[in-house]
């Protein structure tokens, strides 16, 4: 028997397995998969639409590759990427999962990165937008402000360790000349270079806007169906005692890194879904400093739900999931280690009151009122934006599939 029999095979076994779960355990998959859908309807589905319709058009009208003709000095050097890196890093920063492998698989579409250079540029393109991080685990989940500035900082670090590691990524082999990203010119040549892009493209702007949000709302229904997906499966295994047992693998490793087995769960629960892992972690009965070293890895390496997603993604080019893959770990590492440099200089001193009775500036509530009350809107309003969202994608489609007969 080949591996090829024997991998469809388990894979037959899985999908069984899976379907017999769901039957099993009914009200509990239900359950779960409500959860899910919430929180793509209420957050990931508004938060990330403005960016995705936003760097469509930015794409057409030729934006990218002017950005990225004058930051080809910076981003070439550092990460062995084209300028245009330097957009889809900015915009995946911003937005958060996955705008980066989405981006990325666009540019690598449109010819404007190698395959190497797509793969090194997705690696660290991927992170969770600083909404997320400030308002979701540090004000959220740990009722801790202060501690979005040590999440954040580690990590946003930990991709840039990433991107400069993964340069290496294809060692000495040479990417192919692409099209539109001559390095060392100067503005002049990259308005030109605007302005062909544009001309180039051809559409007008109430198609490419068409576009953008037909393109956007695929790709965010994409995304729904994995994270209510991951929410029922990480449901499903923790109810069968499948979390239990990795989590006491875990346990032992944990032993030899002086964390406490209480975070084994969290970690197994993050390693799946990003957002039920960070929750858990946030009530484990451990230090605070031990939770936010766990917090931190389980955010870099974003879970199964949000790699699956890329992958996905991916799929459509002939961009390979494994560096990304390995990419995420070596975030977790970067991410978690930052922490514990970063602890004591930006936590524990911003925690410890003057002998004037003075309070840190990261401990004045109104310092974090923005951020608070930016996270409120979007769990308040978001509903309403999703909703919109996909009215105008029907009116679209319809449209389109009028004047088409």
């Amino acid at each position: 028997m080949n591996s090829s029999m024997i991998k469809t095979i388990v894979l037959a076994i899985l999908a069984t397995s899976l379907t017999a779960s769901l039957m099993i355990y009914p009200k509990e998959s239900f359950e779960a998969s409500l959860r899910g859908l919430t929180m793509w309807w209420e957050v990931v589905f508004p938060s990330l639409l403005p960016f995705f319709i936003v760097s469509e058009l930015l794409i057409g009208f030729g934006v990218v590759t002017f950005i990225g003709t004058l930051l080809n000095p910076f981003m070439r050097p550092v990460f062995r990427v084209p300028g245009v890196g330097g957009f889809v890093w900015a915009m995946g920063l911003a937005s958060g999962f996955p705008a980066g492998a989405k981006l990325t698989a666009r540019l690598r579409q449109e010819k404007k990165l190698s395959r190497l250079e797509a793969e090194r540029l997705v690696t660290f393109t991927n992170a969770s937008n600083p909404l997320f991080i400030f308002g979701a685990v540090a004000v959220g989940f740990f009722h801790n402000p202060t501690l979005g500035v040590v999440l954040a900082l580690a990590h946003y670090l930990g991709n840039f360790c990433v991107g400069f590691v993964m340069r290496f990524h294809g060692g000495k082999e040479t990417s192919p000349q692409t099209t539109g990203l001559q390095p060392n010119r100067n503005f002049k040549d990259a308005i030109k270079s605007l302005h062909e892009e544009r001309l180039k493209d051809g559409r007008p702007i109430g198609k490419l806007l068409g576009d953008a949000v037909q393109s956007s709302i695929n790709t965010l229904l994409m995304i729904g169906g994995f994270i209510i997906l991951f929410s029922v499966l990480n449901q499903l295994l923790s109810l069968i005692g499948v979390l239990t047992l990795l989590s006491s693998f875990i346990s032992i490793l944990f032993t030899f890194l002086a964390l406490p087995s209480e975070l084994s769960m969290p970690l197994i629960a993050g390693l799946f879904e990003i957002t039920l892992g960070s929750q858990l972690t946030s009530e484990a009965n451990a230090t605070l400093f031990q939770q936010v070293i766990i917090a931190s890895f389980i955010l870099a390496f974003s879970g199964f739900s949000v790699q699956a997603q890329v992958a996905s993604i991916l799929a459509e080019t002939d961009i390979r999931f494994k560096p990304y893959f390995i990419a995420r770990i070596l975030h977790g590492i970067f991410a978690s280690v930052i922490v514990i440099l970063l602890w004591k200089p930006l936590y524990v001193s911003q925690v410890e009151v003057g002998h004037d009775g003075t309070i840190p500036v990261f401990l004045q509530e109104q310092s974090w009122n923005w951020i608070i009350t930016g996270w409120n809107s979007l769990v308040q309003f978001g509903s309403l934006i999703t909703l919109f969202g996909l009215l105008l994608y029907i009116g679209i489609r319809t449209k389109r599939a009028l004047m088409v007969k």
